[in-house]
């Protein structure tokens, strides 16, 4: 959809990220939108008013007790006269506000009045970012309805440090604005609005030593592309994704991982939920203890042993737990036997269907942009046609819809 004349309220809050909101600004306008700034105090430390009025060509709204601003109650007309609030780059401070009704500055008292769709680009250091406190704010927000960009993992402001937390780009943040106001602008209500999923998408990587590692191959690009599937529908995602060199999904969530007890704890970490669709290819087995330095080669010596223990079933232990969302989907990857592996899978996992397909290297399908697969449940077997990737998670999202509904 084009954002000409929709109204975008922005409010900028005081992080170091705040000089992305001037770009931000500029790419919002250049497909049409209205920007309608407000700056928290601690923006004004990192980008001037002056900066962020010339780029959106506006007023400037920073102060909650303004004469001038507040005299017909401006901070509700704030609240409501858009189409949709932006917060970018959104703070652990406004976060926490958020999260508890706390209504102390101009930009936290519109958060609270408004009626409209939120989205929030959380940006922060690492460390900041996966506190219990953070994280407890950030699933409260997503219960209330609360739209997230990003994080993104990369190297951090201050020096020497990296993770999660770095804001997403400004045209990330801009096609998330287009998928929400996209996903609203229909006069019906979307199949799957207040639903929340779990995805899990990519490889997990074992390490061997700092160097090595064990993995499964997967690009995550089928993953990636059902959670962008499921929030186009409606769904709250969250999306737990290995290594992969892929952009995030615009719209959703993120949690980066890379081992596979990182992926289950992140899982368990989003449930509830009412949906979980389980496509990560998580590598069966670990080294039961990695080197904490390269292991060297030695002439004339055989590669040391590698003693295994096998990784947490995620599926499994989703499809059996006491907070098992209503419907549970898995993924079998399979060179032979597909639909006895799958029908196998379907039972022991505690899956309500398996999406099953041949990954044998003939077929193609382990990084590339096509799939073939069967859609295994206990009411039988659905043969799909070869479609794109994007083509079979659009048509997942909508057997997971209809599924859904029907256990009404």
């Amino acid at each position: 959809m084009t954002l000409r004349d929709r109204r975008i309220l922005l409010i900028i809050s005081g992080g170091i990220a705040a000089y992305k909101s001037l770009d931000l600004i500029r790419r919002l306008r250049e497909r049409g939108a209205r920007v309608i700034p407000v700056m928290t105090a601690g923006a004004q430390q990192f980008v001037t008013p002056l900066a962020v009025g010339a780029l959106s060509s506006g007023h400037v709204f920073t102060d909650l007790f303004s004469r001038e601003d507040e005299q017909d109650v401006g901070h509700i007309r704030l609240a409501r006269d858009c189409d949709l609030v932006l917060v970018a780059p959104a703070t652990a401070d406004l976060m926490a506000k958020m999260a508890n009704g706390l209504a102390d500055d101009l930009a936290s008292t519109v958060l609270l009045a408004t009626d409209r769709p939120v989205l929030i680009a959380p940006a922060m250091n690492p460390k900041m970012w996966s506190h219990p406190a953070t994280l407890r704010n950030a699933e409260t927000l997503a219960g209330d309805g609360i739209r997230f960009v990003g994080p993104k993992a990369g190297e951090m402001a201050e020096g020497g440090e990296a993770g999660l937390g770095r804001m997403a780009e400004p045209l990330e943040i801009v096609a998330a604005v287009e998928a929400l106001l996209d996903a609203g602008a229909g006069a019906q209500p979307l199949p799957l609005s207040g639903k929340r999923a779990i995805v899990t998408s990519g490889p997990t990587h074992e390490p061997i030593d700092p160097v090595r590692y064990i993995a499964n191959r997967s690009s995550g690009k089928q993953g990636h592309a059902i959670a962008a599937a499921l929030a186009k529908l409606g769904a709250d995602v969250t999306l737990v994704s290995g290594p992969v060199e892929i952009a995030d999904p615009p719209g959703v969530r993120v949690v980066h991982v890379e081992r596979a007890e990182e992926m289950l704890d992140a899982v368990v970490a989003a449930l509830p939920s009412d949906i979980a669709v389980m496509v990560a290819a998580v590598a069966d087995w670990r080294v039961a203890t990695s080197a904490g330095e390269k292991i060297k080669k030695k002439p004339g010596e055989a590669p040391p042993p590698l003693q295994l223990a096998e990784n947490p079933d995620i599926l499994k232990t989703i499809g059996h737990h006491a907070a098992r969302p209503k419907l549970v989907v898995g993924f079998a990857a399979e060179t032979q036997d597909l639909e006895a592996n799958a029908r196998g899978k379907l039972k022991r996992k505690g899956a309500d269907f398996i999406v099953a397909n041949d990954v044998s290297p003939a077929t193609g399908i382990m990084g590339g942009d096509r799939n073939s697969v069967k859609i295994v449940g206990n009411d039988g077997i659905e043969a799909w046609p070869d479609l794109s990737k994007q083509e079979v998670a659009e048509r997942l999202a909508d057997l997971i819809a209809k599924r859904l509904e029907a256990l009404r």
